[in-house]
């Protein structure tokens, strides 16, 4: 398998302790590790937000024990075919990165930021999640990506 070829994809929030560790995990098992996945904030949070490891495991059966926040300034320099913002104060912080790697916004609310009950701020998480696997599920069906990850999974 030729690591030039594989897929790098790089999800961008500002805290990376909920959207864009969610979209990392869902990334990485929706693809069956032929994507090589990685996740950073422009102001990175200490760590993953509970409701977002619980979601993850409870709706999706991810376990993300191996992710924590990280910051953007630890991947300038790599090369990256996408980065995708999930929030917009993200997507207007972002660095250059070399390459011109396409830029994608899939701006969602910030589950994070939810009030109310832990059962109602549980729920933001989750529909948050379900949002975004169904956008990575389409995304992962265009023909550019598709192509890209049949070609690796072929090599």
């Amino acid at each position: 398998m030729m690591q030039t070829n594989r897929l790098r994809v790089l999800f961008i929030c500002t805290g990376n302790s909920a959207r864009s560790q969610m979209a990392e995990a869902m990334l990485r098992t929706l693809s069956g590790g032929r994507i090589d996945v990685f996740s950073a904030g422009s102001a990175p949070r200490p760590e993953i937000h509970p409701l977002a490891r619980r979601v993850m495991l409870e709706k999706y059966n991810l376990d993300m024990a191996g992710q924590h926040p990280k910051p953007i300034e630890q991947y300038i320099g790599q090369h990256f075919d996408y980065i995708i913002a999930v929030c917009n104060k993200a997507a207007e912080a972002c660095p250059v990165f070399p390459g011109d790697p396409e830029r994608i916004n899939w701006f969602y609310d910030d589950p994070a930021a939810a009030t109310g009950t832990e059962e109602q701020r549980y729920r933001a998480f989750e529909k948050v999640a379900r949002e975004m696997m169904l956008r990575l599920r389409t995304w992962l069906e265009l023909p550019a990506i598709a192509n890209r990850v049949k070609a690796i999974q072929a090599a």
